[in-house]
């Protein structure tokens, strides 16, 4: 690919040359795999910046770039934003982290990763001290595996066998989490793969065949993005599915329970300003989400025939009715 295809297909380049900002304006680079402001995160992450002080048009400049869920060009986009000699990339993906790690290891990142250990991917030292140029936001909390698996269990007390959804290698840290907490509490688990949004039907309906009754959708862009077909899917077949995104229950889908995501996003912000006040990423300890919502669409769990226990209902975040 040439490169100026490269860049008319990826970059949400700035209005002002690099060369003409001044001293006074810092300049960022959003390293994404997701299409050009799909989530509303990227609004929680520019607050995060406002509190430090940074104002994008005002005194920062931020560089975006978005692959559009095209892996391949990942590694260039992060490329062409050391080029430009930014002063801090942030990448809120795994794999737009990965990128950035392999094309510096001078220029500060900031992460935010809801499926890595960042410790055994050699990203850092330790969470206190990172160490290195990254920073930021991991989930790394195998226990949430284990609070999912206790809310089917619970709204689904007959449970026997369920599938837990995902994808190889990103997820393979939360499919040994999920799988040994549906053993602790005597739940047969199948680890179904899903790549590409066609294969929602086909493993949907076959694990509805193979007795599944109850599932995991374990985070990825790709269950975020297609959560009102996953939702659709699951009714058809009628099959109660949780997921980390209230974006799914929000869409029709059943239940979730996770990490306030835009939180997530808004301390990455509060991060990446801290660094251009001059903090160093290796003194900026790994944090990890404080608050987990519990999202329940009453709607949908009449629709698949369960009845919500009262306790869940009035300790949920949200009920959707």
């Amino acid at each position: 690919m040439r490169r100026r295809e490269f860049i008319s297909l990826i970059a949400a380049a700035a209005t002002w040359p690099l060369t003409a900002r001044g001293g006074q304006i810092s300049v960022i680079g959003l390293l994404s795999p997701q299409p050009n402001g799909e989530r509303p995160a990227y609004a929680a992450f520019r607050r995060g910046l406002a509190e430090e002080g940074y104002l994008e048009g005002n005194n920062l400049t931020i560089e975006s770039r978005f692959t559009n869920f095209r892996p391949a060009l990942m590694n260039e986009a992060a490329r062409d934003l050391v080029g430009l000699q930014v002063n801090v990339i942030f990448a809120g993906y795994p794999e737009s982290i990965a990128a950035a790690r392999k094309a510096t290891s001078s220029i500060p990142n900031v992460a935010v990763d809801l499926e890595s250990d960042p410790i055994a991917l050699g990203y850092i030292e330790s969470l206190a001290r990172p160490g290195g140029n990254l920073t930021g936001m991991f989930l790394d909390f195998p226990e949430l595996s284990g609070k999912q698996v206790a809310l089917l269990k619970e709204i689904v007390p007959r449970l026997t066998r369920m599938a837990i959804f995902g994808i190889p290698g990103l997820n393979a840290a939360q499919f040994a989490a999920a799988a040994s907490a549906a053993r602790t509490v005597g739940v047969e688990a199948e680890i179904i793969e899903v790549h590409v949004p066609d294969d929602w039907g086909r493993s949907l309906e076959g694990a509805k065949k193979r007795g599944i009754e109850a599932g995991i959708l374990l985070s990825s862009p790709l269950v975020y993005r297609s959560s009102k077909q996953i939702g659709e899917l699951a009714l058809i077949n009628q099959l109660p599915l949780i997921s980390m995104f209230p974006e799914f229950p929000k869409a029709g889908g059943f239940i979730a329970y996770g990490p306030e995501i835009d939180a997530m996003w808004q301390k990455a912000g509060i991060y990446v300003g801290k660094i251009l006040h001059g903090a160093k990423p290796s003194d900026l300890p790994i944090q990890r989400p404080e608050k987990f919502d519990l999202v329940i669409n009453l709607k949908t769990a009449q629709a698949l025939g369960l009845s919500v226990p009262y306790v869940l209902l009035s300790t949920a975040d949200y009920v959707i009715e």
